[in-house]
């Protein structure tokens, strides 16, 4: 079944979250540490068909890439490299960890879930990818 991926890429953790069959809904699948990230990929792609990637990019409130951006750029030259066939697509993350505590909160997560920084981190993860798929959706 054909898939997207959306990454919300760190230097010691990576947020991943996996599109449903038809494009149409994010859900968060897991948080992985950044060294492992693209042997993860590389399983999750045995099981599914992976059509595109769509990788949270790091922008500043003025549209500069920020600092982390740096980061990001080494990991989009790896993917690309280990998987040349799939389309990547970058997706301004600003605010997707405010957006993932408030989904959090209304989603009834206790105060100590809500602390564990791998949860916003997948949670992340979706709203980037459900961001892009509500944007390009054909009506």
């Amino acid at each position: 079944m054909d898939r997207m991926i959306g990454i919300d890429y760190g230097r010691a953790r990576v947020g991943v979250a996996i599109s449903d069959p038809l494009g149409i809904f994010a859900s968060p699948l897991e948080t992985v540490p950044s060294a492992k990230i693209i042997e993860y990929l590389q399983k999750l792609r045995e099981t599914n068909t992976l059509i595109r990637f769509v990788v949270g990019y790091p922008v500043n409130l003025n549209g500069k890439p920020s600092e982390a951006a740096a980061d990001v750029d080494v990991f989009l030259k790896r993917l690309a490299k280990v998987f040349p066939d799939i389309p990547v697509s970058l997706e301004d993350e600003r605010f997707t960890s405010v957006l993932a505590h408030r989904a959090m909160i209304d989603g009834g997560m206790k105060k100590s879930e809500r602390r564990n920084k791998a949860s916003v981190d997948r949670i992340s993860a979706a709203i980037i990818l459900q961001s892009y798929m509500d944007r390009n959706r054909q009506i």
